[in-house]
């Protein structure tokens, strides 16, 4: 199961595991991703919904849980990067909807079918050990927002639901990928689009070498709990878990308000 399934990291995902003859689902937000997912990965299933909104978040939950009852591993890897700050329907600021609450809504809603999995595990494809903060007093940025310090924070928020997410069998990895080619330069305005597109050039990594790191994990899930990987190799985080904790209960307030 791969949110942002359709482009990226997630679409090479979905399509090493559909060679494979894995069941996929793939999900993405346009009817667009789905349709070159289809013809260039026509083994894989295309769900489409908006992941920014926590409506279609709940109902993709339980669309999932009744057609696969069974999950044997759920990556999260949706995000956009915005620019400039844009506002959901739902009145939430959108990287923190999609970056943020949207993860943990399909890692708490799909508890069950990840349950029953004989080896399940959560792959968080974020920003994690780059030293992001949590805006606390402002959590949806209204005050001067800037695109990477709201992602900065959802990179933070990573870690501290995944430091929050407790389950006996079900592993939990925050996988941090670095710098990979899969379009980065498209948010931005020129001349820095320009900029963005020759650095990712020169320095990205592509997206196949992105893959077999993650397929091991994915096949073969760490043994603790929790772990946290920087581009193929395992680092170490000091997160505080009363403060993982007291985000988590944030989180569940602000979706409960949003979602009455």
């Amino acid at each position: 199961m791969i949110t942002g399934g359709t482009n990226g990291i997630g679409k090479a995902l979905a399509r090493h595991y559909a060679e494979l003859g894995d069941q996929v689902v793939a999900v993405g937000s346009s009817e667009e991703g789905g349709r070159r997912l289809r013809e260039e990965v026509p083994k894989a299933h295309f769900v489409r919904a908006d992941l920014s909104s926590l409506r279609q978040t709940r109902d993709l939950v339980e669309r999932l849980s009744t057609e696969h009852p069974v999950i044997d591993a759920l990556v999260l890897a949706a995000f956009r990067f915005n620019a400039v700050r844009v506002e959901t329907d739902e009145g939430l600021e959108h990287t923190f909807a999609l970056y943020v609450i949207n993860r943990w809504l399909m890692a708490e809603g799909l508890r069950d079918p990840l349950e029953n999995a004989p080896i399940p595990v959560i792959i968080n494809l974020c920003g994690a050990g780059q030293g992001g903060k949590i805006h606390w007093d402002d959590l949806q940025m209204k005050d001067k927002y800037r695109g990477l310090a709201a992602t900065m924070q959802g990179a933070a928020a990573s870690e501290l639901l995944g430091t929050a997410y407790f389950s006996e069998r079900t592993k939990y990895v925050l996988y941090n990928p670095v710098f990979v080619a899969t379009g980065l330069h498209e948010p931005f305005k020129q001349p820095l689009r320009g900029l963005v597109r020759v650095a990712s050039a020169v320095f990205a990594q592509p997206v196949a070498k992105a893959v077999p790191p993650l397929a091991a994990l994915i096949d073969h899930p760490p043994a603790k709990p929790l772990t946290t990987w920087k581009k193929g190799k395992p680092i170490d985080l000091a997160v505080d878990r009363n403060e993982a904790r007291r985000f988590e209960e944030t989180i569940r307030t602000v979706t409960q308000s949003a979602l009455p």
